[in-house]
């Protein structure tokens, strides 16, 4: 909400609204990406005949230069990441810190079709956290209860479902996304659902190494002499102790979300355009390669992303390493 060219409160005529609150809703990428949010026509705010969606910072400065009772509170960072900030939609590849024709700093500067690389650049870390954080949490959900089942009662169970995670393992993602976006034009909800199809292998082996250790302990043995159910047991006694991979595997899923999105934009698999993402960033950098800030800024931004998470995860990591507290170290 803090980088948009939608106004935080509009008071017009003794009414309030806050279409950035409304516009942040509606774009939350549920659905295909940026989904499309209803738009105040300029012609609610006194510009009779104008149904065009209306320039806020255009009235912002019209209302302060009249002395109106009306006025418009802006985000710090006033433009929106679809929004074409040049005038007349013909000054492109604006440098960073450079001003456009209306006097406007441009701190990352604008993109081939005169976009804001700074608005857009905050809008993909929206879409790409978003993005990963879904693909964690979904498959968390899949991975730990299928690998739980696997540790626990290994046998004949434990066989059949290790022979069809190497199977589906062994299944061409990027093969298969090809084929499917040739057909269906990708969502950020088709998106996700493939990913989780195939990213919950990693933490299911994981969980299985884990009941499969806990279960021959004594505390389990006990639990099961006096008669407590097999889904206390897993999910009351067993599940706690395993808690260190669960927690520790998290930050580094957000990473390989995060990896995965980027790619399959860059390679025009991914978010639909003009959804603003780093892949698609990335690409039209290197199709402009003189245009250096194009491609500093997005990979500048993974690169920082990516590293933070990666560093948080080694903290969390080393927090719960009972190595820390053992005589054996």
């Amino acid at each position: 909400m803090m980088v948009n060219n939608k106004a935080l409160l509009v008071s017009y005529n003794g009414e309030w609204s806050s279409p950035a609150t409304r516009d942040f809703f509606a774009s939350l990428p549920l659905v295909g990406g940026l989904a499309p949010s209803s738009y105040d026509p300029a012609e609610q705010y006194g510009e009779v005949g104008n149904q065009a969606e209306a320039n806020y910072r255009v009235l912002q400065a019209k209302w302060e230069d009249a002395g109106s009772d009306n006025y418009v509170v802006m985000p710090l960072y006033p433009f929106g990441p679809n929004e074409d900030v040049t005038v007349g939609g013909n000054e492109k590849f604006i440098g960073p810190f450079e001003a456009d024709g209306s006097g406007l700093l441009r701190p990352f500067g604008t993109d081939d079709v005169g976009r804001d690389v700074l608005s857009r650049m905050a809008y993909g870390f929206q879409v790409s956290m978003s993005f990963a954080l879904l693909i964690a949490i979904l498959e968390y959900l899949i991975g730990i209860p299928v690998g739980a089942v696997m540790g626990f009662f290994g046998g004949f169970i434990d066989l059949i479902m290790q022979r069809v995670m190497e199977i589906w393992h062994a299944l061409p993602f990027l093969f298969l996304i090809i084929i499917i976006v040739s057909f269906v034009e990708p969502t950020f909800t088709l998106l996700v659902f493939l990913l989780v199809i195939f990213s919950w292998l990693g933490i299911a082996t994981q969980m299985r190494a884990q009941f499969y250790r806990e279960r021959s302990r004594d505390y389990v043995a006990a639990a099961v002499s006096i008669g407590v159910p097999t889904r206390s047991i897993l999910i009351k006694h067993i599940l706690p102790n395993t808690l260190v991979p669960i927690i520790t595997f998290f930050p580094f899923a957000l990473v390989g979300g995060i990896s995965a999105l980027v790619s399959l934009d860059y390679l025009g698999f991914g978010m639909p355009p003009p959804t603003p993402s780093w892949g698609q960033m990335i690409g039209v950098g290197l199709s402009n390669i003189t245009r250096y800030w194009l491609v500093v800024v997005p990979f500048g931004a993974m690169f920082l992303t990516l590293t933070l998470v990666v560093f948080i995860g080694e903290g969390i990591r080393e927090a719960f390493d009972p190595k820390v507290f053992s005589r054996l170290r």
